[in-house]
């Protein structure tokens, strides 16, 4: 019995100084990945994890406007090959717009066309959005206007704006998200966004060359929020949600309670039709409902490769070609995509819980979950067209 109190106590004593040892070091951080991930019984992020975080409301107009749906809404079910890679990969919603009619959906493991679920990096595109929207409207100059005219401590440095957005900043940063002691778990975790980011140095030159980097995307969102002078989640409300017609609030997460930064570089949390919004109103070249809310040419820019080295990313946009078609998409983690094709009037939405295995050795290539996601759309489609 002595032994095993004596157990207990040096138990006890090691966690309270692994817990003082994380607030020294300043990785207390830690300490709220565990409690919202493996307390919760995940090993990795997931994709309706913000009720453990602090949100911010995205707000939804008096009135809104759903889809319509499509003459021949549900009258195709999905191929042999599409269920199985729905089943296997965990997805929670897939939905197919033709025409700008919701031409199929369906949902999966207990979510519904009004549940919440993470954009993950999905945000970055509407993230870009806002500072497209920011210039429009004359608070910011320019994709050129360096970021030093809004945070000084980069007076140092040529980096603009348009720099942030294409993801060619040159900070010094690495994405990984496996590494509990690495930047990017301490963007996601830490209660203080705007000191994690302020900290990082920009080491190379600036407009040179794309390299993922969610700092960068962080970074443009503070960027914004001063130029502006609002939250980027009333901006957002106004600028694109209320005018596009959603149907729901959305959640866009924060640090804490304290600093209230919204992490633009991730963690909007809505629903599949809603994010669809955004693959609409690039594809009519910023316009909806006969209303310019997005200049033209920045949408344009937007979605086509800043560095010819670099062909798969715009600003803010990921650039594929799947099947001899061009798509430009919304990309987040596990799998969350808005997949757009133009000429075919065609947005396919995909929520869920994991990508394919191969998408884990790198973002921005055509992976076996995307590949399968637009072909097997396109079997559906093509046996009723």
């Amino acid at each position: 019995m002595k032994f095993l109190k004596k157990i207990i106590k040096w138990f006890i004593i090691s966690i309270c100084t692994i817990v003082i040892l994380l607030y020294i070091f300043d990785y207390n951080y830690l300490i709220k990945g565990l409690r919202v991930v493996y307390f919760t019984g995940h090993t990795t992020a997931f994709i309706d994890d913000y009720p453990y975080f602090v949100n911010d409301t995205i707000k939804k107009g008096a009135s809104s406007s759903p889809w319509p749906n499509h003459k021949n809404y549900n009258t195709v079910i999905e191929t042999d090959k599409l269920t199985k890679a729905n089943k296997d990969w965990g997805t929670v919603a897939f939905v197919i717009i033709k025409n700008d009619s919701v031409w199929f959906e369906n949902y999966y493991d207990g979510v519904n066309e009004n549940s919440k679920t993470n954009s993950f990096s999905m945000a970055k595109s509407i993230t870009t959005s806002l500072l497209g929207k920011a210039i429009m409207d004359g608070y910011i100059k320019n994709l050129d206007q360096p970021i030093s005219d809004f945070y000084p401590e980069y007076n140092e440095v040529n980096t603009t704006v348009g720099d942030l957005a294409s993801m060619a900043s040159g900070m010094d940063w690495t994405e990984h998200y496996k590494n509990p002691f690495g930047i990017t778990a301490r963007l996601n975790y830490g209660n203080n966004i705007a000191k994690t980011i302020l900290s990082q140095k920009i080491t190379n030159k600036s407009g040179v060359e794309f390299k993922y980097s969610s700092g960068d995307m962080q970074l443009l969102g503070m960027v914004i929020e001063k130029a502006t002078g609002e939250t980027l989640s009333d901006y957002l409300s106004k600028s694109f949600w209320q005018p596009m017609g959603a149907t729901h609030d959305a959640l866009w997460q924060l640090d804490d309670k304290e600093n209230k930064l919204a992490k633009s570089y991730c963690c909007i949390s809505s629903n599949a039709k809603d994010f669809a919004r955004f693959g609409k109103l690039y594809k009519d070249h910023g316009k909806w409902n006969g209303k310019q809310l997005l200049d033209s040419v920045f949408v344009e820019k937007s979605i086509k490769p800043r560095f010819k080295e670099s062909p798969q990313y715009g600003y803010g946009w990921w650039l594929h070609k799947i099947g001899g078609k061009d798509f430009f998409m919304m990309h987040g983690l596990l799998g969350q995509y808005v997949m757009v094709q133009p000429n075919d009037n065609l947005i396919i939405v995909r929520l869920g819980h994991h990508k394919s295995p191969d998408a884990y050795n790198g973002v921005g290539t055509n992976t076996t979950d995307l590949v399968t996601y637009i072909e097997e759309t396109y079997n559906m489609l093509n046996s009723k067209y």
